[in-house]
């Protein structure tokens, strides 16, 4: 286990530089100056060249991608163009809102998707499985703006249960945390749930037309015990899985979810920095990004060992 953990590790050092070369490649190319936007609409050619100058933006991309991967090499993401903060910073003060939404989208998710999948399954072809299924179509089906947009104008410009934006720490009260936290959660985690729920249900189909299961229902055991320690932990290797490769979903969704509620945390930071080309954030939180969903994915893949003792590593 250990042998394969450390490999996997080693393994991720060129999966990140082929991340970098591609981030650096694809921002070198796309149109926009930040030295034009700092100069301003009145600025001559003159003064933008100067702030390419200071910028470093006037040398072969050669050079400023060894200079960004040196840099990078000893744990520095850069400096902001506009702020002048290290990037390690400003990721810092925006960590805790973005972390904050990310595990509570996750315990909404896991906590219904999974329940909903065993219980459709159970009850194949039930109008309980029709229902969980087309609600897991709709839910993977529309866009996470539309979802919130709809959550915002039901519960918090109608009903006025909920507030409409922004983002209250956890250490000014678990409530007020907890109110702005539901609606952006949920509208994130609808999509999330609908895939775990769809994939949960297809794996205990599969599991509970096995003979083991119909023994242990033949033995007098109670259905519910069935489903949970002979079906559903039989079933989790696919779940597990699928719930590791959501997390891409979750990162795409943070930057959308946090846009439309005005939280400050990192999804809002890549929008301001990809609207003033502010290059060294946007290279700084998308390897973060990368490097969250390969250490995400080499846990899942040490979970197998747990819920399925015949996987060695």
């Amino acid at each position: 286990m250990l042998g394969y953990t450390l490999r996997r590790l080693a393994a991720t050092i060129p999966v990140m530089g082929v991340v970098a070369l591609f981030v650096f490649s694809l921002l070198y190319l796309s149109p926009g100056d930040p030295a034009a936007i700092i100069a301003g609409d009145i600025a001559t050619e003159e003064d933008i060249a100067k702030i390419r100058a200071r910028l470093g933006l006037d040398q072969p991309y050669f050079i400023r991608f060894g200079t960004w991967l040196w840099a990078l090499a000893q744990g520095d993401l850069g400096t902001s163009i506009f702020t002048g903060l290290p990037v390690t910073t400003l990721i810092g003060q925006r960590l805790e809102p973005t972390l904050a939404l990310t595990l509570c989208t996750l315990v909404v998710a896991v906590a219904l998707a999974v329940p909903l999948g065993v219980i459709a399954a159970a009850r194949a072809g039930g109008w309980i499985d029709r229902v969980v299924m087309a609600v897991s179509v709709v839910g993977f089906s529309v866009p996470v703006f539309v979802l919130a947009y709809g959550l915002v104008l039901l519960f918090a410009v109608q009903l006025e249960w909920l507030p409409v934006q922004g983002y209250t720490p956890l250490k000014e009260g678990f409530w007020p945390f907890l109110r702005h936290m539901i609606l952006p959660s949920v509208a994130l985690g609808l999509t999330y749930m609908a895939l775990i729920a769809r994939i949960t249900r297809a794996s205990m189909l599969d599991v509970l037309s096995q003979d083991y299961v119909r023994t242990a229902h033949a033995k007098g055991l109670a259905p519910g015990t069935v489903l949970v320690r002979h079906a559903l932990k039989n079933a989790a290797v696919p779940i597990v899985t699928i719930i590791g490769i959501g997390i891409a979903l979750l990162i795409g969704g943070v930057v959308v979810t946090e846009t439309v509620f005005a939280i400050p945390g990192i999804g809002r930071l890549v929008v301001d920095a990809i609207l003033r080309r502010d290059y060294p954030i946007i290279q700084g939180v998308t390897l973060l990004f990368s490097a969250v969903y390969v250490l995400v994915n080499l846990l899942v893949d040490l979970s197998y060992v747990f819920f399925d003792p015949r996987i060695r590593y």
